[in-house]
């Protein structure tokens, strides 16, 4: 019987999700190791695009079976989402090249290029590992890094009537696209989806910080997988810096009654599930001596020789700061994943263009961010406002339905209906309210936290007859060229992506940023939150933690970004005016 919950009885099928950054594919190797290390036969699998289970394992693994050596009875396998997606794309869009008109193509290929295609295209790949094939009977347990999101699993769910619904155009419907391609019977993806709700043969585990932002997402997922059946779910808050620490260093102290917070708040929905917590360690999670420490009982932190000297001379988000007030207005588009920081650093820039006199408005589309708490005052020269993404997503899809779906039969509107739940609706809704406001920036600074993808910005760019984002609008699609060519402009347009020291955080910017570039968008800069390299450490844990930023560090400065910038992790959160100017200001 294990310490852990998520450890005890395991099923045949456990499934690691959670947002980037937080350690899911830490703790589902070290599951994986752990479970072979009772002598069970054990297959770890990876779907995530910003995949680093080989690099955690020490070991080359890709798209084939590969044993472990140095762990008996483990087998590992890193389906390539992107590789996955390429194909399915390409069983897609062939036929058709050199029959259609070559701005019809390419315009079809946008559509497959989002993420509700790289989903669906992995889950395609692995829905074998699935249905106890000949391919996993010699294992007795399969890890997941990464499990299938609950849009995924319900558009799966829904009548076959794919291809006809596409073929005859009743819906030009935007994530039911990527399954047309999908191949295989459905009554292998019924057994899949029937799989991941059995509880006697698959258990979630929804893994977390100990961060109010991070635990209210972490929610929301609970809440959308619950919803369509997968109730076997367990939560592992993990990095929970161990009180031993507080004594050492008044950081250390803050960041434990931060944490302590935290899980004191934590969302209603979450505490009816089995919780875990996992200590913060000292080492970076490389390894197999690393990773079966994780799950092992703390040992003592040693010593710890001289941390890695940074070379590069980092700006501080000051210097930034002034290149944006010099132009006097402006749009500037905070971006990057949940629980980087976005809505305190957009917040930051916001209040110190505000105190230098120049005029500003600040909006989120962002459920989670607290844009009124984070502020805690008024300022002269600062506008705030917010999109309620709820409230923009059902009247974008009362719109749609009203004109789309009017002559639908049931059927086919179901499907429509479906569709419509789509993440990328979110997002085109959301935009239609943002496009209202990015004309202000001719006169004006106007800070956006959270704004749409690349992937997003091509749909709604794209003219061709076969892009439905595009005709799904209620006016022509003039007005949604203007704001794209304004995103494209640097002269009108900043883009920071905002990002953690941390491997998984910095591989998602980078692929966002690629998405962008896909765009035609250009990245101004790239801010790197919550740092502890700047700080002055007496904690020998943190110590040993801001040594192990470094590298990532200096990949930014050196691989991504053609600017950047620093901001300490502080001793007390960034609230109210005064903390959040002294943020982004020269004092």
């Amino acid at each position: 019987m294990s310490d852990y919950q998520f450890l005890n009885h395991p099923p045949r099928f456990l499934f690691f999700t959670g947002k980037g950054g937080v350690g899911k594919t830490s703790i589902a190797c070290a599951t994986a190791i752990k479970l072979a290390d009772t002598g069970r036969q054990v297959l770890l699998v990876s779907t995530d695009p910003a995949s680093n289970v080989g690099q955690v394992l020490g070991i080359t693994i890709g798209n084939q079976f590969t044993s472990i050596p140095a762990v008996s009875g483990l087998t590992a396998l890193e389906i390539d989402p992107q590789a996955a997606a390429q194909a399915y794309r390409d069983r897609i869009v062939n036929p058709v090249r050199g029959v259609l008109p070559d701005a019809i193509v390419k315009s079809i290929e946008e559509q497959l290029s989002g993420a509700c295609t790289t989903e669906i295209a992995a889950f395609d790949e692995f829905t074998a590992l699935l249905t106890d094939s000949n391919l996993t009977v010699a294992y007795d347990h399969i890890v997941f890094d990464t499990a299938p999101t609950g849009h995924t699993i319900r558009l799966l769910q829904l009548p076959g009537a794919w291809s006809g619904f596409l073929t005859e155009g009743k819906g030009d419907a935007s994530c039911l696209g990527p399954l047309s391609g999908l191949e295989k019977q459905r009554s292998q993806y019924k057994a899949a989806v029937d799989a991941l709700a059995d509880p006697q043969r698959s258990r979630l585990i929804l893994v977390a910080r100990a961060q109010q932002s991070t635990l209210r997402e972490v929610a929301r997922t609970h809440q959308e997988l619950d919803s369509i059946g997968l109730s076997e779910q367990y939560l592992v808050i993990n990095g929970i810096l161990p009180t031993s620490e507080a004594t050492q260093d008044p950081l250390a102290t803050a960041i434990c009654q931060r944490e302590q917070q935290a899980l004191n708040a934590i969302p209603s929905t979450l505490k009816q599930l089995p919780l875990d917590q996992i200590e913060l360690k000292p080492f970076n999670l490389v390894g197999l001596d690393a990773l079966r420490q994780l799950l092992s009982p703390a040992l003592p932190i040693s010593a710890i020789s001289e941390l890695h000297p940074i070379t590069i001379q980092a700006p501080n988000l000051s210097k930034l700061v002034d290149e944006i007030a010099a132009d006097g207005h402006g749009l500037v588009m905070l971006m990057g994943k949940g629980g980087v920081g976005k809505t305190t650093l957009a917040a930051a820039i916001a209040v110190e263009l505000a105190q230098r006199g120049l005029a500003v408005h600040l909006s989120t589309s962002d459920p989670a961010a607290h844009l009124t708490e984070t502020l805690n005052g008024a300022l002269n020269h600062l506008s705030v406002s917010r999109i309620d993404p709820q409230i923009e997503t059902e009247q974008y899809r009362q719109q749609v339905l009203a004109s789309k779906g009017a002559a639908l039969d049931a059927q086919g509107r179901a499907l429509l209906e479906e569709d419509l739940r789509s993440p990328c609706t979110e997002e085109i809704a959301v935009f239609q309210a943002f496009s209202r406001i990015i004309r202000e920036a001719g006169k004006q600074f106007v800070i956006m936290d959270t704004a749409p993808t690349g992937h997003t910005l091509l749909l709604l760019d794209a003219t061709g007859a076969y892009h439905r984002e595009v005709s799904r609008q209620m006016g022509d699609a003039i007005q949604y060229l203007t704001p794209m060519m304004q995103l494209q402009d640097p002269k009108q347009t900043k883009v920071l992506l905002v990002t953690l020291a941390e491997t998984t955080p910095v591989l998602e910017a980078a692929n966002l940023q690629t998405d962008l570039r896909r765009a035609g968008i250009e990245p101004w800069a790239w801010i790197i939150n919550n740092s502890l390299v700047a700080k002055t450490l007496h904690s020998k844990l943190l110590q040993q933690r801001a040594s192990h930023e470094v590298p990532e560090i200096e990949a930014v400065a050196n691989r991504y970004a053609s600017r950047y910038a620093i901001v300490p992790l502080l001793q007390e959160e960034p609230i109210g005016l005064e903390r959040l100017q002294a943020l982004a200001s020269n004092d």
